[in-house]
């Protein structure tokens, strides 16, 4: 548990770290060659087993705009299985194969790695004392304090708000919405993705949205956070190919997302706590 724990708390120090890294590092290296720079380092941490290191260096890959290569999710599916976030890493893992397929290099350590988590899920499930012990849970429940306790020490925040924004934003970075859901292009980023932002009783969500040409639309929703109710509705549609996250003020649509129910879950539970957080003085 010391382990899984203090490997925790390095991957937050990156989380925290980044922005400053990578504003020092914008000027020195396009961010192409940063991108590989830094996914030769987390490859080098891997392998030496730095769980802690591997987690700075995925964290300032987190903060860089544009696509991520393939082995960035199985990296992390690595390093989050290490800190015994089975939810986060089984996302993560299970990305990397659909994006890099058959052809990849880590494809068959991730299958396992995936089969693994299964594994332990069902363990955990004969024995929930054990599995509470063994398992710090990143998905949080609406009245969740103590969960809210472990996401702040996990990304080493002062306040539930910074700690939720953290963690909302890393699940909404594997959740990206993309027309063609049969072939995934490594070389594109999603057609839809969203950023998570806080600023005094509001909550920001800038939607960035490419058109079939490449063209970039970005736009932000700004929420008032007061009057609202923070339990946030969400619903997956097979048909479209599509799970929805809807706006708490009205039930409209709100986050078009990948169709994987349990990320659209995730992400909705934690918007709402995120709502309920900026309500509090």
């Amino acid at each position: 548990m010391a382990v899984s724990f203090a490997t925790g708390r390095w991957i937050a120090r990156g989380a925290l770290l980044a922005a400053f890294l990578v504003t020092a590092q914008a000027h020195a290296l396009a961010p192409e060659h940063e991108t590989r720079r830094l996914m030769l380092a987390t490859e080098e941490a891997v392998m030496a087993k730095n769980w802690g290191e591997a987690g700075e260096y995925l964290n300032q890959l987190q903060q860089l705009e544009g696509e991520k290569p393939a082995d960035y999710h199985f990296y992390r599916g690595r390093v989050m299985f290490q800190a015994s976030h089975l939810n986060e890493a089984q996302s993560a893992l299970e990305t990397y194969v659909t994006k890099a397929g058959a052809e990849g290099a880590h494809y068959q350590e991730a299958l396992k790695l995936i089969t693994t988590i299964e594994k332990t899920r069902k363990q955990n499930s004969v024995a929930p004392q054990a599995a509470a012990e063994s398992e710090q849970v990143a998905v949080i429940e609406p009245a969740g304090d103590g969960q809210l306790a472990s996401l702040k020490k996990l990304y080493l925040a002062d306040t539930d708000r910074e700690a939720l924004t953290l963690h909302i934003n890393s699940l909404l970075e594997l959740a990206g919405w993309r027309r063609d859901q049969a072939i995934v292009r490594l070389d594109r980023p999603a057609d839809v993705e969203y950023r998570v932002t806080t600023e005094g009783s509001e909550i920001h969500i800038q939607e960035i949205r490419r058109d079939e040409a490449g063209r970039i639309l970005r736009s932000t929703e700004q929420i008032q956070v007061f009057g609202i109710n923070p339990q946030v509705e969400w619903r997956c549609e097979a048909a479209a190919a599509t799970c929805w996250v809807y706006d708490p003020r009205d039930g409209s649509r709100l986050l078009q997302l990948a169709a994987n129910r349990d990320q659209a879950q995730q992400i909705a539970e934690t918007l709402g706590q995120l709502v309920r957080s900026v309500q509090s003085p």
